[in-house]
């Protein structure tokens, strides 16, 4: 099996557990500490993106962490963030699909993007070398 292919797979099972992550968390503010749900979902997001970091370093991409890298990463984020919004709009908004299953098809659709960005950041031309 290629190396892309791995870290692909990798990828895709980074992101399953930084979504549990993220919701376990979300549930534990707002149900157990009574956080305001934009609160809670916005110390959920820092936190689990703070796990997604270190998860996608060290399991997906294998490559050494840097502080370059660490303030790097949130970018792709905010392009998994475009990328979703922007496809949930037209899938609901334009072409009438189910409101509750547009969020899984347009992180489905966000995956490649996400997933060549956070590579760019996190694999140096020397570590992609090796």
């Amino acid at each position: 099996m290629n190396n892309n292919y791995k870290q692909i797979t990798r990828f895709v099972l980074v992101g399953c557990m930084n979504t549990l992550n993220y919701w376990l968390l979300y549930l534990l503010f707002t149900h157990a500490f009574h956080f305001h749900t934009l609160t809670a979902h916005s110390i959920a997001f820092i936190v689990s993106m703070i796990g997604s970091f270190f998860m996608n370093t060290y399991f997906t991409y294998r490559t050494k962490v840097t502080l370059k890298k660490f303030f790097q990463f949130p970018l792709t984020y905010i392009i998994n963030f475009s990328i979703t919004t922007i496809s949930i709009y037209v899938l609901v908004d334009i072409l009438n699909f189910n409101k509750d299953i547009a969020p899984l098809i347009s992180s489905v659709i966000a995956i490649p993007f996400t997933f060549a960005i956070s590579k760019k950041i996190l694999v140096t031309k020397k570590e992609a070398a090796m």
